[in-house]
Formats: C-alpha cells, structure tokens, sequence
C-alpha cells in the first residue's frame, strides 16, 4: 500500500471512530449528560439527543465504509463535513458553550482537518489516475 492510501484510510478511519463515540449516548440519559454536559430531565430531549447518537453511528460506519470502499468516500466525506461544518458553525454563533460541547467542537474540528486531509488525498490521487 501506497503512502497516500494509507493517509486517506487513516483519515476516514479516524474520522469515522470520532463519529462513533457518541453512540455511549443510546445507552442512557446518564451517558448523554456525560458527552454533552447537559441535564437530560426532559424525555423528548433524550429522545432527540439518542437519534443524534444513532445518526452520528451511521455517519461513522460510512465514514469507515469509504476507507474500504472506494465508491462510498466522496459521499462519506461530503456528508461528514456538511454536518461537522454545520455544528462548528452554530457552535461558533453561541455565546456560551459546556466545557463538554467546547470537547465535541474541538473533536469535529479535528475530524474535519482529517477529511480535508482525506479530500485532498483522493484529488491528488484522481489527477494522477488521469495523467
């Protein structure tokens, strides 16, 4: 395997296991005030954060799909970054942030530059395809 292979399946992969942790959240209303450092008395909040735990497992699974399948990485990437640009974006707009929810910024900022890294890769390695 090729060095820019290996990067761009390290990104995804990487990317794709920072999905995956907020998947804890489907277990309890306790797990979910854990990861985001909010009380979750409110069922319909739970609700809504546990859907938001089971997405984010299905945006990991892809991402890690795309490391392997080839045909699956420009969707993964596109929607992972859609949906981390989103949430950096909102998170940027408030004034007020948890230390929990500074955590899962600072984690999808993180992913974020992984998945340039894997963009980046995948064009570079496209441009050589059709040289």
């Amino acid at each position: 395997m090729r060095w820019p292979e290996a990067l761009l399946g390290f990104s995804l992969v990487a990317a794709g296991v920072l999905h995956l942790l907020p998947l804890a959240g489907l277990l309890s209303a306790a797990r979910l005030e854990a990861l985001y450092g909010i009380p979750v008395r409110e069922p319909s909040l739970e609700l809504l954060l546990r859907h938001r735990a089971l997405l984010f497992g299905l945006l990991g699974a892809l991402l890690i799909a795309g490391a392997l399948r080839s045909e699956l990485r420009a969707a993964a990437i596109v929607a992972a970054l859609v949906s981390m640009g989103g949430f950096l974006l909102l998170a940027g707009q408030s004034t007020e942030l948890s230390s929990p929810l500074r955590r899962v910024a600072l984690a999808d900022l993180l992913a974020t530059l992984l998945l340039l890294i894997a963009l980046a890769v995948q064009a570079w390695g496209s441009q050589g395809d059709s040289a």
